[in-house]
């Protein structure tokens, strides 16, 4: 028979007397400590392209609100905006890179705005230069979305487009994408 302190000693570490594990409470190891990216407050983005956009923005909106997340509006633009015919353009009629992204950023502000009235105000805008389902899958894993929602090209062939295909193919997390709809608010 065994002696006490053999009793005590396999008792701490979970064997009984018959060599059996006993079913005592186990020890979980602590979790370990979270990244930085899992500590980030993961946000839901919203891809912009002016078309029916208002319908994605303001589900976006409903979805960032219900997940207690930021809604990040994004739009690309290609550095090729052109203001006037090339005849009439003079020489200082040319637009720096910078001038291109801050008059695409203030397009998306503007269409943001359209969508969400006063709410626009803590919505964070970025206007990208590059290929849109590309800049939105890099913008998303950037931020650490949780959701992507882009507009369908309101075809009626219903196929969707080349961005946002790639963007289902390629993103990190869920895609959500809203028909362009009159009963969608």
């Amino acid at each position: 028979m065994a002696k006490p302190a053999e009793l005590d000693a396999r008792a701490s570490t979970g064997v009984a007397s018959t060599g059996v594990a006993s079913t005592g409470v186990e020890r979980v190891p602590a979790a370990e400590p979270q990244t930085r990216q899992t500590r980030q407050t993961m946000a839901v983005l919203v891809g912009v392209d002016g078309s029916g956009s208002r319908t994605a923005i303001a589900i976006a909106a409903r979805e960032a609100r219900y997940r207690g997340a930021p809604l990040i509006a994004v739009q690309a633009y290609n550095g090729e905006q052109v203001t006037e015919p090339p005849a009439m353009r003079s020489g200082s009629a040319e637009h720096t890179a910078e001038d291109e992204r801050a008059y695409a950023e203030s397009r998306l502000r503007d269409t943001v705005r359209d969508a969400l009235g006063e709410l626009a105000d803590s919505v964070e805008v970025r206007a990208v230069l590059g290929l849109a389902g590309r800049k939105i899958v890099e913008t998303a894993h950037k931020v650490n979305a949780q959701l992507i929602v882009l507009t369908s090209r309101g075809s009626t062939s219903m196929l969707l487009g080349t961005a946002s295909q790639y963007v289902l193919r390629k993103a990190p997390c869920p895609v959500l994408v809203v028909p362009v709809s009159p009963s969608c608010p």
